[in-house]
């Protein structure tokens, strides 16, 4: 597993030693004693979070965090500023230069850690977010489903996505669309929450695929809930008209035209309390072989895998 880069940038010696003996056992850790030579160590070691004094010869750290803030592929690395002084000014600079943190020399390793681990966690959350539903990424999705095979428990998880969204799409345009996909969001966000238990987890792979874990033995009723607030609510996404045929006129995948029923969906429930799961990609497999099989039955459903292995 790849070490979590961290590049420390100060003109003390002193510091540099005591951030490196602090850092190492837990990151891979670059130097650097101006904020120009960081600045190109930037560039060649690609950091996961940036630790730089404020005031350094060459550049120094606000000119460096600007400098930063300019690129688009580095603007979202994460910023410590250090500093031996403590006026309200220096903090302000550093702040609006873009910095995420702000510590005073002499500083607690320990309370280091903790700030370089906060930093981190949330800078992962914020970029891995999906921006339309704002739910947790691929990146975060993965971590959890590594944390549940690591944990050894029972565990299920829901692979949802939604049924002839494509000619949806094609009629109402992605705007419409978009708002299909929050309101989704909400009621699996909802209903999970309310319903999963301590370890519930909602995901957002990307279009109209979503994600949820929960307790095993709650999950069939989730599902089921799932389906009545999606199909309640699907009407409601058709002009009057549409609504009242039932269908609307668009094209398949090869271009010819057909009718399509009103928006449904398909969820696959893929649970270790049947078969031995030992890795990630495992789960998504027979995630996307359910969801495919629920897709057969031309309305809202779900399936879950009963194969014993």
């Amino acid at each position: 597993m790849r070490k979590t880069k961290v590049l420390t940038v100060d003109d003390d010696p002193d510091i540099l030693d005591v951030l490196k003996l602090t850092l190492s056992e837990h990151y891979e850790v670059f130097q650097a004693r101006d904020g120009r030579t960081g600045l190109e160590m930037v560039h060649q070691k690609m950091p996961d979070l940036i630790i730089c004094d404020y005031m350094m010869p060459v550049m120094n750290g606000l000119e460096l965090c600007k400098a930063l803030k300019k690129d688009l592929l580095l603007r979202n690395t994460p910023i410590i500023m250090l500093t031996g002084k403590g006026e309200v000014h220096d903090r302000i600079g550093g702040i609006e230069a873009g910095a995420d943190e702000y510590i005073i020399k002499p500083f607690d390793p320990d309370e280091l850690l903790v700030r370089i681990k906060s930093i981190l966690k949330r800078t992962i959350s914020i970029l891995d977010a999906n921006p339309l539903s704002h739910l947790p990424g691929n990146t975060s999705i993965m971590e959890e489903l590594q944390h549940c095979i690591d944990l050894g428990g029972i565990f299920a998880v829901g692979y949802a996505d939604l049924d002839k969204f494509k000619a949806y799409n094609d009629k109402y345009g992605f705007e419409k669309g978009d708002q299909v996909l929050k309101e989704l969001a909400r009621i699996l966000i909802k209903v999970v929450r309310d319903k999963g238990g301590p370890n519930a987890f909602i995901g957002h792979i990307g279009g109209d695929d979503m994600v949820f874990i929960a307790d095993n033995e709650v999950t069939d009723e989730i599902c089921e809930e799932i389906i009545r607030g999606f199909d309640a609510k699907s009407p409601s996404f058709y002009s009057e008209e549409d609504r009242g045929q039932g269908y609307i006129i668009s094209k398949d995948r090869q271009g010819h035209e057909q009718k399509f029923g009103l928006l449904s969906i398909s969820i696959g429930i893929v649970s270790n309390s049947v078969q031995k799961i030992t890795h990630v990609a495992q789960i998504s497999e027979i995630g996307a072989e359910l969801k495919k099989y629920a897709k057969n039955f031309e309305k809202s459903n779900f399936v879950r895998d009963k194969r014993q292995k």
